[in-house]
């Protein structure tokens, strides 16, 4: 279905990996994993067609189905029904369906009825070959499988949250699916905990390829067969034909065999230099001592190379800025989307150093909320409340504070204007970013690489309240952890919107608000079900 045949891949001028050869045939459930940076992205956008690598080749038969990180692909005018029909090209045929009934319905005459029911006729034969009405269906059990609920599917995609835009995204790939490839990077974002195990289901019965980006364990755990391990230290891949939990075990077997075989090889190379050393003062001997010296460093040479322990990114949040008792408020916030009102009469009080978490089900205004607080967005009425001294520190879920035409480092200045170039440098060096990788455009960051910029743009900014909206999203374990680290220890205000229950645990909440309602309450552990609910 996939092949791909010495492939090369870069980013800019560094590379990320070489000589990869593999297959993705049916039935393969390929868990494509490593660390942020490691090229796990790149390789998938390459596998779908999107980019190629810089030498092999890749073929591809049969249908390829494509989840990307960024879910505002779609025609934002476009309905959720007619953007997942759009997987099998039904869309444009349901839409000549309800043309031609609706000229059948204002046909003046006998003569004009018979031309519009022959045009219906005709598309109401194109509609049926595509599948018909019984593909509407599976459209319809496929979305509420990723938790899209029925009363959006007939309302254009811009107006969904971006937790539902994802979704929609989702289902139109799995939709598309068939016998197919499916290339999924990280598909298991904003997806609630009953959608995930929907997910889980659905992908271990595909009959096709499969090739997932997940830092979600549990799912690799069911759905992966076979894991393709990028090693970002040594742009190198490992590739075991196993599932998760027999590769985790054959990984660290691994490590334990080399880290003996290289304490034996050193003691043994260490040994014949000694030799060669009280053997090389004598003539008679010095001929044996240059060759046993020959042979310890031939012996440490073929030796598999020491695997650095790969860098983690120093993340840590702001210093925040003196400020009010209340640096942030909003009095009766009201906001709609066409006909759905997502606010309603919410109002916020955010007192200095509060840890406030905001919860609800997708479409229940999360994002909404936070943009609105933010300055992104304008609410339809109420105001939002700016107190003495207050310094917002926002990251978007869609990395919506990027520039996707400007490089890393020029996206930094425009968070950190004040600094200077060395000490934009040294602080984008912390967060992983070193050497070339400061001149990358932004729109090909990773989702992993475009979180630790988005946060690198807050470490300088002085904020005292920050806007958190799912910061952990697509970071891999050590990351995450850095993220979790640097909101616990953060003593300023923040407002957090997450699905994410460790990043609970380190928010420590003391406020929490539910939306739609728009209740605030103090926080207590029985609200703490709802984040895996939200």
């Amino acid at each position: 279905m996939i092949t791909a045949r010495g492939i090369e891949l870069r980013a800019g001028a560094r590379l990320l990996l070489s000589d990869l050869s593999f297959t993705v045939s049916p039935g393969d459930r390929i868990g494509l994993v490593g660390r942020n940076g490691a090229g796990k992205t790149t390789l998938i956008t390459a596998l779908a067609g999107i980019t190629r690598p810089a030498a092999g080749t890749i073929a591809r038969t049969g249908p390829v189905g494509f989840l990307g990180q960024d879910s505002r692909a779609a025609d934002p005018s476009v309905t959720v029904t007619d953007r997942i029909l759009s997987a099998r090209g039904l869309d444009a045929a349901g839409r000549a369906l309800r043309t031609a009934g609706q000229a059948m319905a204002d046909a003046a005459g006998p003569r004009a009825l018979e031309r519009a029911m022959d045009a219906y006729a005709r598309a109401e034969a194109a509609f049926q070959s595509g599948g018909g009405y019984a593909a509407e269906a599976e459209a319809a059990r496929v979305a509420a499988g990723t938790g899209l609920p029925q009363r959006v599917m007939d309302e254009p995609v811009g107006s969904l949250s971006g937790g539902q835009r994802r979704r929609v995204e989702l289902a139109r790939i799995l939709f598309a699916g068939g016998g197919g490839t499916l290339l999924l990077d990280e598909p298991t974002n904003h997806l609630d905990a009953d959608s995930v195990a929907w997910l889980r289901d659905h992908l271990r019965a595909h009959q096709g390829g499969l090739v997932l980006i997940s830092h979600d364990t549990a799912l690799l755990e069911v759905v992966a067969n076979r894991v393709l391990h990028l090693d970002a230290t040594r742009a190198a891949v490992d590739l075991h034909n196993t599932g998760w939990s027999a590769y985790l075990a054959q990984r660290a077997a691994d490590e334990r065999r080399r880290s003996r075989e290289r304490a034996n090889a050193e003691r043994k190379a260490s040994a014949l230099h000694a030799q060669a050393d009280r053997m090389k003062a004598r003539s008679a001997t010095a001929v044996t001592a240059r060759s046993m010296a020959r042979r310890a460093d031939r012996m440490l040479a073929e030796l598999e190379p020491v695997r650095r322990t790969e860098r983690t990114a120093r993340i840590r949040l702001p210093e925040p800025a003196p400020c009010g008792r209340m640096p942030l408020g909003a009095v009766a916030l009201g906001k709609s989307y066409g006909a759905h009102r997502v606010l309603d009469g919410v109002d916020l009080a955010v007192d200095r150093g509060n840890r406030l978490v905001v919860l609800g089900l997708n479409g229940a205004g999360k994002t909404t909320l936070l943009r609105i607080l933010a300055g992104a967005e304008r609410p339809d009425s109420g105001r939002v409340v700016h107190g003495h001294g207050l310094r917002l520190g926002y990251f978007a879920q869609e990395h919506d504070t990027l520039d996707p035409g400007r490089t890393v480092r020029e996206n930094l200045a425009a968070a950190a204007p004040h600094l200077t170039d060395g000490e934009a440098r040294r602080v984008l060096g912390a967060f992983l970013f070193s050497g070339g990788d400061a001149d990358k455009p932004a729109r090909v960051l990773s989702g992993g690489e475009k979180t630790r910029l988005a946060l690198a743009g807050l470490v300088h900014s002085g904020a005292n309240v920050l806007l958190l909206d799912e910061p952990t999203n697509n970071l891999d374990p050590a990351s995450r952890d850095e993220v979790l680290a640097a909101v616990g220890a953060y003593p300023g205000a923040i407002v957090m919107v997450t699905h994410d229950e460790g990043a609970l645990d380190a928010l420590r909440p003391d406020r929490v608000l539910v939306l739609p309602e728009g209740d605030e309450d103090l926080w207590g552990e029985e609200y703490r079900e709802l984040v895996a609910l939200a």
